[in-house]
C-alpha cells in the first residue's frame, strides 16, 4: 500500500480509538469532523488492503507444484491487479483533492443566454440531476425554485444528500451550453442556449462557518407555486440576507417555516465557507464567475446537441452520442472519465 495510504489508515484508527474513549465534547466535535472527511477514503484503503492480501495468495499458488491451481491463479491475478491499480490511483487523486469530498452538495442552477429556451434547458438540467442522484440512491431536495410561465426555471437549489455527493457533482460545476430547436420556435431553427450550474459542499458544523444574529436580515414571504399564484396562506418561505457578504439565500419549498429557515442557513453556510476558502475574497458574484463566467455562448464545459445527439464535454474533448439517456441522469460514465483523467485543480472551483 502507498505509504500515504497506510498514513491515513493509522490515523483513522487512532481516531477511531480516540472516539470510543468518550473524549470531552469539543475534543469530539474535531475529531469527529476528521473522522467523516476521512471515512470513505479508509474503506477504500481497507479494500486495497484486501485485494493486496488477495494476490498475495495467488502468488503463492503460482508457486504452487498445482497445474491446475497455478492456471487459476494465472488467470485471476491480472483483473485483481488492474482492480487494485484504479482503486489506488482514484484514491490518491481524491487525498490530493482535500477534505470534504464526502459531504453533501448543493447545485445552483440558472438560465443563461437564450431567453425562455435558456430557462426550459435550466429546468432539464435539474430534472437530469434528481435522475441521477435517485440512480445513486442519494436523497434530492428542492430547496428553491423561480419558474417561468412555460414551465422553465430562472434559477433553483437542490440539496443533495449522499455518499460522495460532492465529490461526484462537483464536476458539473461550469456554463453548460445546448443547441435544439425549441418549442416556441414555429419555423424549425436551431437556437444556442446556455444554463450555469453552480455546487457547493455543505458545511455542517457552526464552528465552521460561525453566523452572527446581527449580520443576517431575515424576512418571510409566501412561498409561490406555477405561475406565480401563491400555494400558501401563511409566509413559510424564508429569505436570509447576509449583511457583510451581501449574500441572498431563500427557501421555500418545505411547509414549515422553521425547516425553510435550517435549509436556507445550510445553503448560507456552505456559500461563506466556498468564500473562505479562496484567496481573493471578493464575494459570491466574484466566486461564481470563476465557475461559470458570465454565461456567454462561449464560456462553456458541455455542449448538448440535440439535433446530433451528441454531448460533447469540452474539458475532455469528448462525446457521448446517447443524448436522451444522459438527459435523464445517466451521467456516471461522464463523471469517472473526468474524476479519472482531470487534474483536481481543474474541477469546479
Amino acid at each position: 500500500m502507498d505509504p500515504r495510504l497506510s498514513a491515513l489508515w493509522a490515523e483513522f484508527s487512532d481516531i477511531e480509538r480516540r472516539m470510543a474513549l468518550s473524549p470531552p465534547l469539543e475534543e469530539l466535535k474535531t475529531i469527529s469532523r476528521r473522522h467523516r472527511d476521512l471515512a470513505p477514503i479508509a474503506a477504500r484503503a481497507s479494500e486495497i488492503s484486501r485485494l493486496e492480501r488477495e494476490i498475495a495468495e495467488l502468488d503463492e499458488f503460482l508457486r504452487s507444484s498445482d497445474k491446475e491451481m497455478a492456471e487459476l491463479a494465472r488467470t485471476e491475478k491480472p483483473s485483481l491487479v488492474e482492480k487494485l491499480k484504479d482503486i489506488e490511483s482514484s484514491t490518491l487523486r481524491e487525498m490530493e483533492q482535500g477534505p470534504g469530498e464526502n459531504r453533501n452538495a448543493f447545485i445552483e442552477i440558472r438560465a443563461g443566454a437564450g431567453g425562455e429556451e435558456a430557462a426550459l434547458f435550466a429546468a432539464d438540467l435539474l430534472r437530469l440531476y434528481r435522475r441521477y442522484a435517485e440512480a445513486k440512491g442519494w436523497k434530492a431536495e428542492l430547496a428553491d425554485i423561480s419558474q417561468t410561465g412555460l414551465k422553465g426555471i430562472k434559477q433553483a437549489t437542490l440539496y443533495v444528500q449522499g455518499p460522495d455527493a460532492y465529490s461526484w457533482l462537483k464536476w458539473e460545476g461550469g456554463v453548460h451550453r445546448v443547441q435544439r430547436v425549441p418549442r416556441t420556435e414555429a419555423s424549425g431553427r436551431i437556437h444556442t442556449s446556455t444554463a450555469t450550474v453552480a455546487v457547493l459542499p455543505e458545511v455542517e458544523e457552526e464552528e465552521e462557518v460561525p453566523l452572527r444574529s446581527e449580520d443576517l436580515k431575515i424576512d418571510t414571504y409566501r412561498a409561490g407555486g406555477h405561475g406565480g399564484q401563491n400555494v400558501n396562506k401563511v409566509e413559510t418561505a424564508i429569505r436570509i440576507t447576509h449583511l457583510p457578504s451581501g449574500i441572498v439565500v431563500q427557501c421555500q419549498d418545505e411547509r414549515s417555516q422553521f425547516k425553510n429557515k435550517l435549509k436556507a442557513l445550510k445553503i448560507l453556510r456552505a456559500k461563506l465557507g466556498r468564500i473562505r476558502e479562496e484567496t481573493a475574497k471578493a464575494g459570491e458574484v466574484e466566486e461564481r464567475r470563476k465557475q461559470v463566467g458570465g454565461a456567454e455562448r462561449s464560456e462553456k464545459i458541455r455542449t448538448y446537441n440535440f439535433p446530433q445527439n451528441r454531448m460533447t464535454d469540452h474539458r475532455l474533448e469528448r462525446s457521448w452520442y446517447n443524448l436522451p439517456a444522459i438527459m435523464e441522469g445517466e451521467i456516471q460514465e461522464i463523471l469517472e472519465v473526468l474524476r479519472k483523467e482531470l487534474p483536481p485543480e481543474e474541477s469546479a472551483p
